[in-house]
């Protein structure tokens, strides 16, 4: 799968395919993972360990630090592969990988969305050079 990286970082997961975009802030509690926005079609699911995909984040800028924190907390995604650039969600695996190296989240946009929902694990693996 071709993608363009948000935030460099090596994963492989299974997928978790979303089928809204979803807010970290007050959509995911940083302590379980759990998807926790009741109006979103996977409310209920836990995002730990996964490789998110979604079409796009979804506001607000608060994400950014509650992402963070479920990186810190080792509640984070494996990895998030997007239809659409979202610079909030870049923005909080990037603080996370400066406070927490240990903990990289890749972010990537997918050259080819559809493909990506379809599938069942996916290696996100920066470009040799």
């Amino acid at each position: 799968m071709d993608v363009t990286f948000l935030v460099a970082g090596t994963a492989s997961a299974v997928t978790l395919v979303l089928d809204e975009p979803l807010s970290f802030w007050g959509g995911v509690d940083p302590a379980s993972g759990m998807i926790i926005d009741q109006a979103h079609p996977q409310a209920g699911l836990t995002i730990t360990g996964y490789i998110m995909v979604m079409p796009t984040g979804r506001g607000s800028s608060s994400s950014s630090s509650v992402l963070a924190e479920c990186i810190r907390a080792g509640t984070g995604p494996a990895g998030i592969v997007l239809g659409e650039a979202d610079p909030i969600l870049a923005l909080g695996a990037l603080v996370a990988a400066e406070l927490y190296p240990d903990r990289i989240c890749p972010v990537a946009v997918a050259d080819d969305y559809e493909a990506a929902t379809m599938a069942s694990t996916i290696d996100l693996v920066p470009p040799a050079g």
